[in-house]
């Protein structure tokens, strides 16, 4: 069956609600690198000790996450060539450590790259309580690389963002992942096996399995917490960014920041390899 767009646009809300435990926010927080270099650190150790437990804020990325869906073969999206291409995340208010929380998943857009170059759509999910109070809005998109040439309008321009080129950053961070980080990641609930699968990471192109794209968006969102906001992730309201590389577990990211007037851009590099993997970041803190 060949990939129609209108299938997915015409999908109903995907409900999903989680009940998550300190547990649930623990193992997040180890996902990205929580208490790699320091297992001692008192500010590591916020994120990770179930006694006065806090949040790592990007936890609201998979927090009712539906399950792996791509795959499913109603779709004809080839699923194997997936990636994730941007994330963005607005806090309305901290993500607590354990509850109840829902979401419904909506396809917002589907945009034609072309045959050879694929397809982008945009999806988003809002994270409510049992209240109907809401913590977060995720939107994300994905490259589905062998969806192209329906036909489809393409993809609209980003706007003029900050150049990383006008000046040094302010703050260079480093955090190294463990060789295993994916496969603690993804039991915070995606299980693409991209991320594990070795024949389906040569299936889409690469060596091995890949870092899944946000991993590395809680991990740099770590390093600007550090660097810009006192680690303080109560502080955090926006964080949003683009992969434009993949990031193999044992890389060191490395994050170069920039302080602005009402903004926070960043980017990351595999520092090893000395390729840009995240670009296009920009946070905003609350007052």
């Amino acid at each position: 069956m060949p990939f129609d767009p209108a299938v997915l646009l015409s999908r109903p809300p995907q409900v999903t609600r989680q009940t998550y435990t300190k547990r649930d926010a623990i193992l997040y927080a180890l996902g990205v690198g929580v208490g790699i270099e320091d297992a001692t650190d008192a500010s590591e150790l916020r994120f990770l000790y179930e006694r006065d437990l806090i949040a790592v804020p990007t936890l609201a990325i998979v927090v009712a996450a539906p399950a792996f869906w791509l795959d499913d073969p109603a779709l004809s999206i080839d699923w194997k060539r997936v990636l994730n291409a941007g994330q963005e995340l607005l806090l309305e208010r901290p993500i607590p450590a354990e509850g109840s929380l829902s979401t419904e998943l909506r396809i917002d857009a589907i945009w034609d790259r072309g045959l050879e170059k694929g397809a982008v759509m945009e999806s988003s999910r809002v994270l409510r309580d049992d209240s109907g109070a809401t913590f977060a809005t995720i939107r994300q998109t994905h490259f589905l690389r062998g969806n192209g040439g329906f036909g489809g309008a393409p993809q609209p321009k980003d706007a003029a963002t900050f150049d990383p080129s006008s000046r040094p950053p302010d703050h260079v961070v480093d955090l190294p992942t463990r060789q295993e980080q994916a496969l603690i990641y993804r039991l915070s609930g995606d299980y693409n096996p991209l991320h594990i699968d070795p024949q389906v990471g040569r299936a889409a192109g690469f060596e091995k399995p890949i870092l899944h794209g946000s991993c590395t968006f809680g991990v740099v969102a770590r390093a600007v917490l550090r660097a810009a906001l006192d680690n303080d992730p109560t502080r955090l309201r926006r964080f949003g960014a683009r992969f434009s590389r993949p990031v193999y577990p044992g890389d060191t990211i490395q994050t170069e920041i920039w302080c602005e007037p009402g903004e926070i851009h960043f980017r990351a590099l595999a520092k090893e390899r000395g390729i840009v993997v995240l670009d296009r970041g920009c946070a905003a803190a609350r007052s």
